[in-house]
């Protein structure tokens, strides 16, 4: 009885180092595959140059203007005082019923910040701001109202959203005049939306151009080895192992592509960055371009990477299927 359960041990010793080595075969296919692509781009430096140079600054665009646009809505997303409402309040409104005005509104939840001011605060700081000087002191009264500045949250303070608050607050009875200054912030909201647009339209013609670049460069490569690929097939390899180092040249390409990409978008930025920070001063704010992390590489390195191996196995599943011994 020992010996036959000592058999089967034998025997699921033996199963088991032969799968250990099929693994460690196909993993050491793998790489001696993968190394032996990339010593092809090696030994023909000028072609694989200027085609990984191509892929990279493909890349490239679509990548400065995604990063741009990005920075582009942090700005106006941090100018809180642009979507600010100012109430003016009637004139008959005195101070107990403005309280009661700010006690209300403050509790809504698409309000951040009231404040309240005055009309003898407003007259004063129109006195300071305006050079009349002595002059206000001849008025008869104070023509001033008393005005409510209502700040929405972060989430309110789109232009379409705040004009909504807007007309929320102009119902109170309280109010006799609201008034929204935020003109300017739609046609910002406006030219982000066509750089949005115009950054996905001009990104997927120069991604469909990277896979037309790659399959095209694959597709030489495939013509290169005809006669290779027929004794191969003659002796009986199967298609995976034909198509593997064709794939391998499409993973290198993008790559090498992604890190050019990378590379390339530093440069601009640090290029353009004393532009910006020179504009940004114009607005008495401090400014520093984000985007360039170790998510954005890995997902340009990505991006990069499956656009030169959707073009490679485009190419391979078309041309090394027509190559036939007769």
């Amino acid at each position: 009885m020992s010996l036959l359960f000592k058999g089967r041990a034998q025997g699921a010793s033996d199963s088991r180092i032969g799968i250990v080595q099929v693994l460690s075969m196909f993993f050491v296919s793998h790489v001696r595959q993968a190394l032996s692509s990339l010593g092809e781009l090696w030994r023909q430096p000028a072609a694989s140059i200027m085609t990984v140079a191509v892929l990279g600054l493909s890349i490239t665009l679509p990548s400065t203007l995604y990063i741009l646009v990005k920075n582009t809505e942090k700005i106006s997303a941090g100018w809180e005082q642009a979507s600010e409402i100012s109430l003016f309040l009637k004139s008959d409104t005195n101070s107990g019923n403005a309280q009661q005005l700010l006690t209300r509104i403050s509790t809504w939840p698409e309000i951040d910040t009231v404040t309240f001011i005055s009309a003898d605060d407003a007259l004063q700081e129109f006195q300071h701001l305006s050079g009349l000087g002595d002059a206000i002191a001849y008025l008869e009264s104070n023509p001033l109202p008393n005005v409510v500045l209502v700040t929405p949250t972060e989430k309110n303070a789109g232009p379409t959203a705040a004009r909504a608050l807007l007309e929320k607050l102009k119902e109170q009875r309280e109010v006799d005049i609201g008034k929204l200054d935020i003109e300017w912030l739609e046609r910002l909201y406006a030219l982000l939306d066509i750089a949005r647009e115009l950054v996905t339209l001009i990104g997927s013609l120069l991604f469909v151009a990277v896979v037309l670049i790659i399959g095209n460069t694959i597709r030489l490569n495939i013509l290169n080895k005809r006669d290779e690929i027929l004794v191969m097939k003659l002796v009986g390899a199967t298609d995976a192992f034909i198509h593997r180092p064709f794939l391998y040249t499409g993973f290198w390409y993008g790559l090498l592509g992604g890190l050019i990409a990378w590379f390339a978008v530093i440069i601009i930025l640090w290029w353009m960055d004393s532009s910006i920070q020179a504009f940004a001063s114009l607005y008495q704010k401090d400014f520093n371009i984000t985007g360039l992390t170790g998510t954005a590489l890995f997902t340009m390195l990505g991006l990069s990477i499956m656009l030169g191996l959707v073009g490679s196995l485009i190419s391979v599943q078309r041309h090394v299927r027509e190559i036939e011994p007769s």
